[in-house]
């Protein structure tokens, strides 16, 4: 057989092998073939892959269950589920629903080379997370204040430079130079220097951006990354060109704190240990526990996640308070009063902040109303199958549930689209309401694959926004904010003026 009769036959094998996967797949999930969604998500998976594309599914997901129920099909195989109770049998602990194969397309191919977020096996995921989640939690990372306070006097700075020239800047694009200096500062013990030139270095950045746009549908059709990854990896506007780019990033600033880390024992120890420091003395006592290259992993996983979901977060903060003036007014109220009690110092701790009950209501309430993350968390249901919502589901059928869908369901969260951090203060009086709240409360996702990086997001926030709310102004340039889901629901052009606050309070 000759080169053009395999090219000529190539359309008809494609064709008959999504015909062979459609009557298999129909055949197996007969008794899910009632489950109702948009009539060509029943054939393919493009239907998926274009409403993804378009950069908007968090709303998408949201209407798709206001018009169907509870249980949508959005691909052959492939459902999306509004019921409380499936959140405890797909995420709950102990779950053997294992991550689909939509994460396949955030890692390398190489099986070897596995990484945090997109790792399918359950037990290799638990192992890899106990063993680092102590560096995460907050009491490790209180210890790092002084790290994240560097970076916000020169976010201040910024401000103030913005302040004198009434320029108009886009505050979403400065949260994120704030949030990956602090997690370089956290990581590596240095900026990366986004605060300080006020652009994206290198394209580190777009890099990053590059990746969530590749990775979210490539993720899709996951059976076409290893043979793209490879040829795109030679292009830098490419997702994997960008994915490539960040390793070897992580792995020239690994190899200067190595080399740097050396000469700084010789003058004696940090004040304050980075982050790499603490993963490098765990690889040095026990080489076989920790890897280099989880020394590398994590590090990466640190960049990769570190910056977006902290920006997006900070973002979704103040854009709905200039929104709410009457909520703005009130946090400041709250703000002051502590300053002026001397319980709010120059430099915010985390400590400060969590006692100021307006303030966690605000947050928390940002955060159901705008999640950085606006896909569903999809699993794979296990052997033997599983009952979800009043079906059936077969092993192997893919199931997930959307934060933003749970965020918005007004049985939950009544008036879901305001923004109320009343709601949260008022729900303390009725425990059972409170816990409902809680329960369907996901911005950094669901179970033992939560975040592992939450509490730094929370720190940084948690130090930054009282202190920018007590020392400036500001003024929405673009009333309402253009979005864009991939992934990360992050927004375009947050476009802002600032000026100094005339009534800061002295403590």
């Amino acid at each position: 057989m000759n080169l053009l009769t395999v090219l000529a036959l190539a359309p008809a094998l494609l064709v008959a092998r999504y015909l062979v996967t459609f009557f298999y797949t129909s055949y197996t999930s007969r008794s899910l073939f009632s489950i109702p969604g948009p009539f060509w998500a029943r054939f393919s998976r493009l239907w998926y892959f274009h409403r993804v594309w378009k950069g908007h599914f968090e709303e998408d997901n949201i209407h798709l269950h206001e018009k169907y129920g509870p249980v949508v099909r959005v691909a052959p195989g492939q459902y999306s589920i509004h019921d409380r109770a499936a959140l405890k049998t797909i995420y709950g602990t102990g779950t053997k629903f294992a991550k689909s194969a939509w994460y396949e397309g955030w890692k390398h191919p190489d099986p070897e080379r596995f990484t945090l977020f997109p790792d399918r096996d359950i037990k290799r995921h638990g192992e890899t997370r106990k063993r680092f989640s102590s560096l995460y939690s907050m009491s490790s990372l209180v210890h790092y204040e002084e790290f994240v306070d560097l970076c916000a006097d020169v976010f201040f700075a910024r401000l103030g430079e913005f302040a004198e020239r009434d320029a108009m800047f886009n505050l979403g694009e400065w949260f994120q130079f704030y949030a990956f200096d602090v997690i370089g500062q956290i990581t590596y013990g240095q900026r990366f220097g986004f605060l300080d030139q006020g652009l994206d270095i290198d394209g580190t950045i777009g890099a990053i951006n590059h990746v969530l746009v590749y990775s979210t549908l490539i993720g899709i059709y996951h059976e076409w990354h290893p043979r793209l990854f490879g040829p795109l990896s030679r292009f830098t506007w490419s997702g994997a060109g960008g994915r490539a780019y960040i390793m070897r990033y992580v792995q020239e600033k690994i190899a200067q704190f190595s080399a740097k880390s050396k000469s700084d024992v010789e003058h004696g120890p940090l004040k304050t240990q980075t982050f790499l420091e603490k993963m490098i003395l765990a690889r040095d006592k026990d080489p076989e526990k920790v890897t280099d290259y989880h020394v590398f992993m994590m590090g990466q996983s640190n960049i990769f996640a570190g910056s977006d979901t902290t920006a997006i977060s900070l973002s979704a903060i103040m854009y709905n308070l200039l929104h709410y003036p009457a909520v703005l007014k009130k946090l400041r109220e709250e703000i002051d009063e502590f300053t002026a009690q001397g319980r709010c110092s120059d430099n915010v701790t985390f400590k400060e902040s969590q006692d100021m009950p307006y303030f966690q209501a605000v947050m928390k309430e940002a955060l159901r109303m705008h999640s950085a993350t606006g896909l569903p968390f999809w699993r794979v249901v296990p052997r033997g199958g599983a009952e979800i919502s009043g079906r059936f589901f077969p092993e192997g059928t893919v199931v997930g549930v959307n934060s933003w869908v749970f965020h918005y369901d007004e049985s939950i969260f009544p008036d879901a689209k305001a923004f109320r951090p009343e709601r949260w203060i008022e729900a303390e009086n009725d425990p059972a309401q409170l816990k409902v709240m809680n329960e369907m409360y996901m911005p950094f996702g669901l179970g033992s694959r939560t975040c592992i990086g939450k509490h730094i997001s929370i720190l940084e926030m948690s130090k930054l926004i009282p202190r920018v709310l007590r020392e400036f102004d500001f003024t929405l340039e673009t009333q309402k904010w253009n979005t864009e889901n991939f992934w990360f629901v992050k927004p375009t052009n947050f476009t802002v003026r600032v000026r100094r606050r005339n009534t800061k309070p002295k403590a």
